[in-house]
């Protein structure tokens, strides 16, 4: 796929039913090489800051719930709340970024980011900053799918653009050990509030730099200039009642889960909360049917593109995993063996170091082996560590168990990580960039969200059973066998139902789909030709 290719099929009525002013036919003008590469250095710092705002407090909650006498269930919204909002806002802030330049929902979100995480540092209630929380997640949102859409029109031929997408996959892998050891470091030598603080010294001069060195016309909103009706008509085509609707079931049904343990699972403020998440969730995929696919916060044409759905689902799998182990053994390893934050991360280290020689050849292995093959091979990777994290109880089996299981989980989920995010825009459109960008990292929280949130609510079951509670590991070898499921539910899925991608049936496929969503805009495509009498208006029509 060339970038005249790209070029071509960008100029179709995107899913967000905007159709671009075509006065100028002529691609707008590449920016040069080191422009590219020094935006593509803000992108992957803010990505980096999206991950440091989870793996950070890894290191930072045992001591944030000890200061702020939080219970196990609040400590456990320290995480979910950022995730949750991050993972359902998602879905809303990627059409944003189809429909408006994502150069501007960029730098409005990393810029909001930042000075949420400032007042996270001053405050000291739980209520206030599970509020900051949640909020700073609607921040992060904007960020991705933003940044996304930029990478893929800044590199437009296939081999780089599949590159960068590596590079910023890889950013947040290596986001996640980094994070884990500044946080823990700042933690115990400054405090707490220096973890919220380091993301607003990063994020605010990367909002600044990116409004004067990111390009007016580096996607296909910038050929035209929309007036204040058509900016309107836009927002009323963005799908809030639906994305409302998936992060009320989101909350309600994670509430339940973790008050299971506390209030018991046969209580009424356990089963009302899960009974109407599931009710919600249901009618959540019902909307998105019911309402034009041009206003679907995951619009369901996206599901008839090879792969789509196994992808998906195979990417809730590397952040819960990745979330479960930093999680389980950060509490084990602190509250129990009585190791400092620092001395933790250190621990943690195999656990990040280790993807990063995989992470510049993981697509070119996927290339050579073939997608399917890699990312099974790394979902078998994952379900091997994760057995071997059960025996982990002991802090002598860290160097003879411990340390080959987190390498070999490691570059197990980076592969999967890396390959499902590269074939994900390899069998979509880049129309849809912002979209397949949103429901990739949307998946890869909520994943992580709710797994996290089941994982230590069969944790907390299994230490009430026991006759030292928390100081026995019995509880945490029960979440780790929910995680092994859970991934070997995703491996079959991927054995039976995903195929071996190739790029000629997706482009065929998609330049069908344009020509049907040409539908959308029927009656001002033909106003538009028989007054120019303009041929290349012609939907559908490309040089694939």
């Amino acid at each position: 796929m060339t970038s005249t290719n790209i070029s071509t099929r960008s100029q179709s009525p995107t899913l967000a039913g905007d159709v671009p002013t075509l006065n100028n036919d002529s691609p707008p003008p590449k920016a040069s090489n080191s422009l590219r590469m020094f935006l593509l250095l803000l992108f992957c710092l803010a990505q980096f800051l999206d991950v440091f705002n989870l793996s950070a407090l890894f290191s930072a909650v045992p001591v944030i719930s000890s200061q702020l006498h939080m219970s196990s269930s609040q400590s456990v919204w320290m995480i979910s709340a950022y995730q949750l909002t991050f993972a359902s806002f998602l879905l809303l802030s990627g059409r944003i970024s189809d429909v408006y330049p994502p150069k501007y929902a960029f730098i409005i979100g990393v810029e909001l980011l930042g000075f949420l995480c400032l007042g996270a540092g001053f405050t000291k209630n739980t209520i206030g900053l599970l509020v900051i929380r949640g909020i700073s997640g609607l921040a992060g949102a904007l960020t991705i799918p933003a940044a996304l859409n930029l990478i893929v029109h800044l590199f437009p031929e296939e081999k780089e653009q599949a590159r960068a997408i590596g590079i910023f996959g890889g950013t947040a892998a290596l986001a996640n050990i980094l994070g884990t050891v500044l946080g823990a470091i700042l933690t115990q030598f400054a405090s707490w509030s220096w973890v919220f603080w380091f993301a607003t010294i990063i994020s605010v001069p990367i909002g600044i730099l990116c409004v004067f060195l990111v390009p007016q016309n580096v996607s296909i909103h910038a050929r035209g200039k929309s007036s204040v009706d058509d900016n309107m008509e836009k927002a009323k085509g963005l799908d809030i009642i639906g994305v409302t609707v998936l992060t009320v079931a989101l909350i309600l049904f994670i509430f339940g889960v973790t008050s299971g343990t506390t209030v018991g699972w046969g209580t009424a403020e356990v089963l009302v909360p899960l009974i109407i998440s599931i009710g919600l969730l249901a009618i959540f995929f019902w909307y998105e049917t019911k309402i034009p696919e041009s206003r679907a916060a995951l619009p369901p044409s996206l599901w008839f593109y090879p792969n789509v759905a196994v992808l998906v689902a195979v990417a809730l799998v590397p952040y819960f995993w990745w979330s479960a182990g930093f999680y389980l053994f950060s509490s084990w390893w602190q509250n129990v063996i009585q190791w400092s934050p620092i001395i933790s991360s250190i621990h943690f280290l195999p656990f990040g170091l280790s993807a990063i020689p995989i992470m510049p050849f993981a697509g070119a292995i996927a290339n050579f082996f073939g997608f399917k093959r890699t990312i099974i091979t790394g979902l078998c990777m994952l379900l091997l560590s994760t057995g071997l994290f059960n025996l982990g109880g002991n802090k002598h089996h860290y160097w003879p168990v411990l340390v080959p299981s987190f390498i070999i989980g490691t570059i197990g989920c980076t592969l999967v990580f890396l390959n499902v995010n590269i074939a994900l825009f390899r069998n979509t459109p880049p129309r849809m960039a912002g979209t397949v960008g949103a429901v990739f990292n949307s998946a890869l929280q909520m994943g992580a969200a709710v797994g996290i949130s089941a994982a230590t609510s069969i944790e907390n079951s299994i230490e009430k059973k026991t006759a030292n509670g928390p100081k026995e590991y019995k509880g945490r070898q029960a979440a780790f066998w929910f995680l092994f499921a859970s991934v070997a539910v995703v491996a079959i899925a991927a054995v039976i139902f995903m195929k071996e991608l190739t790029d000629e049936p997706a482009k065929v496929e998609d330049t069908e789909k344009e020509a049907g969503s040409s539908t959308l805009k029927t009656e001002e495509l033909k106003s538009e030709e028989e007054k120019n009498d303009r041929p290349d208006l012609k939907v559908g029509v490309s040089t694939v």
